[in-house]
């Protein structure tokens, strides 16, 4: 199951009876057609749960019963199109909910008392993101939530609402519509807070912190592997540069805090500064043995 239905399933679990969120559901989803001098009203959805969703909003809110039907979609992946078809009542309903427009069918911005009611807003939110919502799998790494609309007006509506919730919201232009967009996780879990999906937060958010987790322990690691690559070329340099000292002038012509040092820098080749301080007799601090190792270096390199 895709984290999109795994959310969406969650909040269909509570049955509203609100209409604002049945006009934001038949807003994205809804089509107009009229026959035999009838105004019809047709919602479609690809989730059976959905179109049982929608037909027990209308029975409920307005005490009319819509019919529910299928077919399968003409692709490989034979997907069912369920759709709710209200042929009763149809203008008093969109009358009711302000969706009407003596133009178009179907009023195309977001009404304002929704942008100003913030009740009203969060229920509208529910309805967008079943109708036409989508959030990438928080395990992905890429997080992502977006809305698609088929009227530009109605995305730029939902960004401001969504600005509203201080969400920052986006807006791209498509082929067919546009899309609003959150990008951000901690805007995409405060997202599924308003539209009461918490389960689903909790789920976005550890998966959330389980690769951060993994993101901090590799930098580290990786930050560690270098720090070692690092300590052994440099500890091998020094150990070619006191072997040289041995081949030219003699091990002898050290003086001989310098060659204790370069000593145990031989016979330990993987120490790191630390360890050579406490190995040698004279207590030493880090510095004093990069010091003293500096000395040998610059000895060498003078030969």
């Amino acid at each position: 199951m895709t984290f999109t239905r795994t959310v969406k399933e969650e909040i269909l679990r509570v049955q509203t009876n609100d209409k604002n969120e049945l006009a934001a559901i038949i807003k994205m989803s809804g089509s107009l057609s009229l026959t035999d001098h009838s105004l019809n009203l047709s919602i479609t959805t690809e989730n059976a749960k959905i179109a049982r969703y929608i037909y027990a909003l209308i029975e409920s809110i307005y005490h009319t019963v819509p019919e529910v039907s299928y077919h399968q979609k003409p692709n490989l992946r034979k997907n069912r199109i369920y759709t709710v078809l209200l042929a009763q009542h149809v203008a008093e309903l969109l009358s009711d909910l302000k969706l009407a427009d003596s133009f178009f069918g179907l009023a195309t911005g977001i009404e304002p008392h929704i942008l100003d009611d913030d009740e009203a807003g969060r229920f509208y939110l529910r309805g967008v993101f079943l109708a036409a919502g989508t959030i990438r799998d928080p395990e992905s790494g890429k997080y992502q939530l977006e809305i698609f609309s088929v009227y530009q007006d109605h995305a730029e509506d939902l960004a401001n609402l969504l600005h509203k919730f201080m969400l920052d919201a986006k807006v791209i232009n498509r082929k067919n519509g546009a899309v609003t967009y959150l990008q951000k996780a901690e805007d995409i879990m405060d997202f599924l807070i308003l539209i009461g999906a918490m389960q689903a937060k909790e789920v976005f958010e550890e998966a959330k912190i389980m690769r951060e987790t993994r993101n901090d322990l590799n930098r580290a690691n990786n930050a560690e592997t270098a720090n070692i690559a690092k300590t052994v070329a440099a500890s091998m340099k020094t150990i070619s540069n006191i072997l040289k000292i041995k081949e030219t002038i003699g091990f002898e012509a050290l003086p001989a805090e310098l060659r204790q040092v370069a000593q145990i820098r031989l016979d330990h080749p993987d120490y790191s500064l630390q360890e050579i301080a406490d190995k040698l007799e004279t207590p030493l601090s880090k510095s004093g043995v990069n010091h003293r190792l500096r000395k040998i270096n610059k000895l060498a390199a003078e030969l």
